[in-house]
């Protein structure tokens, strides 16, 4: 098994799927990169048997197709430390004894064999399957995300739900305080379906995503997931259980109605909140015609704020209280100049919406308000 391949195009493969490895691994062998060589080509893969990432690389010299898996930190390790120049790769195939040389120098070390990586899961015949743009989905995965739980009483909330129907795809996290809705109306499914993607793999997205161009195809069973990118697949295991009816917990009537400058906005939360009660960061909100009047205290330390904002309402007095840090994360993962807050009354759900939607997308952020002493 030979081949030679550039320093950095291998080393920013192995960084990008290196994050799947876990340093909690029960099996020493996930520990390590796998390396499949078939002609020119060379299949690189981790995995920590719930999410396997994939991706290949076309190589111009090579020979003697094989298969090893190698130490991850060994060959990241010393891969870090090399300016681009083409590595040339020997490996024997029947002891597994490597060389790796270089303009200037050569490593040396032992491989494990390949064929004790764990096989990755395959697809039951009953399967759903779909297409949708990167962008598309990079945008579902980046603005809901940070909306996930880290439950073990209920790992539903762990992840992201993907509510596919024939008409559009939705994209929803929650972790019972705050809510994330993504809806795209050109991507949709040939059939109505659904699947939960565990916060691990939607992480991995989240960061190949950006890269990436073109058509995402997802196949997935009722245990499985594949999601096939242009350099990437990922197999990853689903979130089992029913998801909550997240629409059931979206006020439908919100008579009180405020535009506001979300950076203005956010920034004046920052700065407020930082005299809140550390233990609960509860802001209040006080609107009152066109103006919102920002206020936090913290009675053990005798220390509080206000601040007061512009902005276009005209409904009733009204006060309502926040987690000032769901708030300000809320308000982090819109990307419109201005927000709209939607309310009903201070004891139910508050929606945060863009002034102006992205194109083909309509986001909806839910937050549960906090309970006021006064």
């Amino acid at each position: 098994m030979k081949f030679t391949v550039s320093s950095t195009k291998l080393s920013s493969h192995l960084q990008a799927i290196n994050r799947v490895i876990s340093t909690k691994s029960t099996l020493p062998i996930l520990e390590c990169f796998l390396l499949n060589l078939k002609g020119k080509v060379l299949t690189l893969t981790t995995s920590d048997l719930e999410t396997t990432l994939i991706t290949s690389l076309e190589l111009d010299k090579a020979e003697e197709d094989g298969m090893v898996a190698v130490s991850a930190k060994i060959l990241l390790d010393s891969l870090r430390e090399l300016p681009e120049q083409p590595l040339a790769f020997e490996i024997n195939n029947d002891n597994l004894a490597m060389t790796i040389k270089y303009e200037t120098g050569t490593y040396n070390f032992i491989g494990q064999p390949g064929d004790e990586y764990p096989k990755m899961p395959e697809l039951g015949a009953e399967k759903n399957s779909l297409t949708i743009d990167a962008y598309t989905l990079n945008s579902g995965i980046a603005k809901s995300i940070f909306a996930t739980a880290d439950d073990e009483l209920r790992p539903v909330m762990n992840g992201i739900y993907f509510d596919i129907t024939t008409e559009s795809i939705t994209l929803v996290a929650t972790d019972a305080h705050k809510l994330v809705r993504v809806k795209s109306n050109t991507t949709k499914g040939s059939a109505n379906a659904a699947f939960i993607l565990a916060k691990k793999p939607a992480t991995l997205l989240k960061n190949i995503l950006p890269k990436e161009s073109g058509e995402v195809s997802i196949a997935f069973d009722d245990k499985n997931a594949i999601i096939t990118l242009s350099n990437y697949q990922m197999i990853c295991r689903q979130v089992e259980g029913r998801y909550p009816n997240y629409n059931g917990v979206i006020p439908q009537n919100n008579p009180h109605k405020l535009i506001i400058d979300r950076l203005a906005f956010m920034n004046a939360l920052k700065r407020v909140s930082v005299f809140s009660n550390q233990a609960s960061n509860l802001i209040k909100l006080q609107l009152s015609e066109n103006e919102i009047h920002i206020t936090a205290q913290d009675i053990d330390f005798s220390v509080s704020a206000e601040e007061k904002i512009s902005c276009q309402y005209t409904g009733d007095l009204m006060s309502i209280g926040f987690k000032s840090t769901f708030l300000i994360d809320i308000l982090n993962n819109i990307h419109s100049s201005d927000v709209v807050l939607e309310l009903a009354d201070p004891s139910r759900a508050g929606l945060i919406l863009p002034f102006e939607n992205e194109e083909n997308e309509e986001l909806l952020m839910l937050l549960m308000p906090m309970l006021l002493n006064d």
